[in-house]
């Protein structure tokens, strides 16, 4: 099996965790099991893509990201706020109140993810229409789609964008930028960005089509905005002119906003991970023809519907719309200095075969074959009692020998049953049963009785929990 390190941003709090299976059933990679009363991710099956936050009434699923003081860290900070973080505030008019607030905040610079959205939009439209061989070509902007693709849908790498999200490249402009202005050592700056997702957490940590990210830090939106809210009160008296994108820019934080800045109606975008995982199954069967661009976007509405934002997706995609209503449409445009390697990938991204179920190819094949004997055993309800999403999902656990067959509460409700007949038939039985020198048929008699009383209570009981279940 693949060697590979996954680093992950969702994690698991034990503590507040009551074995419900609501996550198990949300979860789009069926990366989450139910053992012992407590959730399991697995972790090579995990894309970070927080659906589980999302799901969980416990709030037992978290997102690891940065605390602000991680600006004290370094001797000068840059802050990459998001398209998404404007679209969380009520009334707001003007994006510079924003980022005035945060340099108030205590950060020495910022610079708009969105400005790098819109260089990534003209490299993206020019590398789409130089690349017909490859249409069509999809976009790599959220990392959660493309760890999916990487782990379940290795015959569409070729088709993903090999271009840095806008996020990588602020990050690296922003460096750059920032060395020159203070003549400090590169690993003195701290590059900072205010994300809506756990995805872009862990891109920082294991970045994606690069060996190193140059985003030093991680601070959700939902930490960063009860503490703008005042800052942003006395930034509204006298804002400074930091703002440096348009439309195209800030369009990036909601749904279609990245295939509307590519001059094209050739396009397909669909936001919500079991909508994307649906448009990657219908293109790789080959579904779709002529299409030269594809936007997919894990959180229902794009980044602003991200688990670490606080505003209702909906609600912020208009307030996103309203905002950009009176930008131009494009400021920043691709600097003639870039290098060729803070915009294109410098890494392949790989298939990674986590679901394989054996070493080699004849051992899968083995293996799914017993797959498919133990999947027809069960009851094919998918109800999840076992800690398994699916009776399939069960039946490889147990190949891989993660499960047993009498987790299925039919199974051991089954067997349980089948016991309760063979004990009754010993008990009426017990009478012809003698040991040379005593006598030990009452004794033995007593013991069985007892032991078949005890079998038939807790046959009694998996029925009432079935009873349960129908009513």
């Amino acid at each position: 099996m693949n060697n590979h390190k996954f680093f992950h941003s969702v994690y698991l709090n034990e503590e507040l965790c009551n074995g419900c299976i609501n996550c198990i059933k949300r979860c789009p990679t069926q990366a989450i099991r139910v053992r012992n009363g407590r959730a399991v991710i697995t972790s090579q099956f995990c894309i970070d893509c927080g659906e589980c936050i999302r799901i969980c009434a416990h709030h037992a699923k978290r997102s690891h990201f940065d605390h602000p003081d991680i600006i004290k860290n370094y001797k000068y900070t840059v802050a990459l706020p998001a398209p998404s973080l404007y679209s969380q505030f009520n009334n707001l008019d003007d994006i510079n109140i924003v980022l005035t607030a945060l340099i108030y905040m205590g950060f020495d610079d910022v610079f708009e993810v969105a400005s790098a959205a819109e260089i990534v939009s003209e490299e993206s439209e020019k590398y789409v229409n130089e690349h017909h061989d490859q249409w069509p070509l999809i976009s790599t902007a959220c990392p959660s789609v493309v760890r999916l693709i990487r782990v379940r849908f290795p015959n569409l790498i070729d088709h993903l964008l090999p271009i840095n999200p806008p996020v990588e490249v602020a990050a690296r402009l922003a460096r750059k930028e920032a060395v020159k202005k203070t003549g400090l050592p590169a690993e003195d700056i701290g590059i900072v960005f205010i994300s809506p997702c756990p995805s872009k957490v862990a891109y920082a940590k294991d970045p994606l089509g690069v060996t190193k990210s140059d985003i030093d830090g991680v601070l959700a939106i939902k930490d960063i905005y009860p503490l703008l809210l005042p800052l942003m009160l006395a930034a509204e008296k006298s804002p400074m002119q930091l703002a440096r994108a348009g439309k195209i820019g800030v369009g990036w934080g909601i749904h279609g906003g990245e295939a509307a800045g590519i001059s094209t109606d050739n396009y397909l975008a669909a936001d919500g991970i079991e909508n994307v995982i649906r448009v990657l199954e219908d293109l790789e069967d080959e579904k779709f023809s002529e299409l030269a661009f594809i936007e997919l976007n894990s959180c229902d509405g794009g980044c602003v519907g991200g688990v670490l934002t606080v505003e209702n997706p909906y609600v912020a995609q208009a307030k996103l719309k309203k905002l950009n209503h009176n930008l131009p449409r494009i400021v920043t445009h691709t600097p003639p200095d870039i290098r060729n390697d803070e915009l294109y990938w410098t890494e392949e991204v790989e298939y990674l075969p986590v679901y394989r179920l054996g070493e080699s190819m004849k051992e899968s094949i083995v293996m799914m074959n017993r797959v498919e004997k133990l999947w027809q055993k069960f009851p094919g309800l998918d109800c999840g009692s076992c800690g398994a999403p699916t009776c399939k999902a069960l039946a490889e656990d147990i190949v891989r020998r993660k499960a047993n067959e009498t987790d299925c509460i039919y199974i051991l409700k089954d067997q349980i049953h089948s016991l309760t007949r063979s004990m009754n038939s010993l008990v009426n039985n017990a009478a012809s049963y003698e040991v040379k020198g005593n006598d030990y048929r009452y004794i033995f008699k007593q013991y069985l009785k007892k032991l078949l009383s005890e079998i038939s209570l807790l046959d009694s009981a998996l029925n009432l929990n079935k009873d349960d279940k129908d009513d």
